[in-house]
C-alpha cells in the first residue's frame, strides 16, 4: 500500500496536537488530516447522554472521511464509543475508537488470576461511564476480571483550552497521586497525553495514554488490510 491516508475525527480541538505529534513520532509516512466538530462534545455535556442525533452526525462525518479517499479512520473523542461502533459496521476500512488500543495494552498487564486493578483518569466527565462500559466489555471477552476506578479532574480541560498547559498537567498528576493502588492507570482523553511524564512521576504503576497506542494499532491494521 502507498502512504496511507488517515482521517482523524475530533469532538474537541484539544485532541488535535497530541495525535498529530504521535503520528509524527511513530508513523511519519502516514498522510493524516483532521475533521473537527467541537459542538459534539458541548452537546454531549449538555444532554449527558449519547443521542440518536449525535450518532447520525458521526455517520455523516464517517461518510465524508470515506469520500476523501481515506484508508482508515481514527476517532479521538472518547465519550462516543457506541456511535463509533455503529460507524465501523459494514465498512471495509479500519475504523478505530480512541481508546481501543490503550485498553488492550492495559488488559495485557494482568498477571495471575487476581482481578486487574485499573484506574481511568478523565478531564471530560461524560467519558467515564462510556469508557468504563467499553473497557469492561473488552475485559469480559478476554475472561479478565477487573476492579475499575474512574476519577474526574475538574476544570483541567478548561485550563488546557485557556493556554494553561502546566496547570492542566499538574492537576492530572495530582489526581494520579491520589489514585488507589492499582496495576495500571489510563489517561482517558487524547488531550491528556502531554501530562504523562508528570503523572508517571507520581506513581509506580504504568501510566498509559491513548495517542501512541492508537497510532501503532491503526498502522498495524492498515498494514494487514487489503490494498
Amino acid at each position: 500500500m502507498k502512504a496511507p491516508r488517515i482521517a482523524l475525527i475530533h469532538a474537541t480541538p484539544l485532541a488535535m496536537e497530541p495525535i498529530s505529534e504521535a503520528f509524527k513520532a511513530l508513523a511519519p509516512e502516514a498522510e493524516i488530516f483532521h475533521l473537527l466538530d467541537d459542538s459534539l462534545s458541548k452537546d454531549h455535556a449538555k444532554a449527558k447522554t449519547l443521542t440518536p442525533q449525535m450518532c447520525e452526525r458521526f455517520e455523516d462525518l464517517t461518510e465524508y472521511a470515506l469520500k476523501t479517499g481515506s484508508h482508515g479512520i481514527l476517532f479521538t473523542c472518547s465519550a462516543f464509543g457506541m456511535a463509533i461502533d455503529a460507524c465501523a459496521k459494514h465498512r471495509d476500512v479500519p475504523i478505530l475508537k480512541p481508546n481501543e488500543a490503550m485498553f488492550e495494552e492495559a488488559l495485557d498487564m494482568r498477571s495471575g488470576t487476581a482481578p486487574l486493578r485499573a484506574v481511568l483518569i478523565a478531564t471530560f466527565e461524560p467519558s467515564i461511564a462510556s469508557m468504563r462500559d467499553e473497557f469492561l466489555t473488552m475485559a469480559k471477552a478476554r475472561n479478565i476480571e477487573v476492579d475499575f476506578t474512574g476519577l474526574f479532574v475538574p476544570e483541567a480541560m478548561n485550563d488546557l483550552g485557556n493556554g494553561q498547559a502546566l496547570v492542566h498537567h499538574q492537576k492530572i498528576a495530582q489526581a494520579v497521586s491520589t489514585a488507589p493502588s492499582c496495576d495500571v492507570i489510563m489517561l482517558a482523553q487524547f488531550s491528556m497525553a502531554q501530562a504523562q511524564n508528570l503523572s508517571q512521576a507520581q506513581t509506580p504503576s504504568p501510566v498509559l495514554t491513548s495517542p501512541s497506542c492508537a497510532v501503532k494499532a491503526i498502522m498495524k491494521r492498515l498494514s494487514t488490510s487489503k490494498p
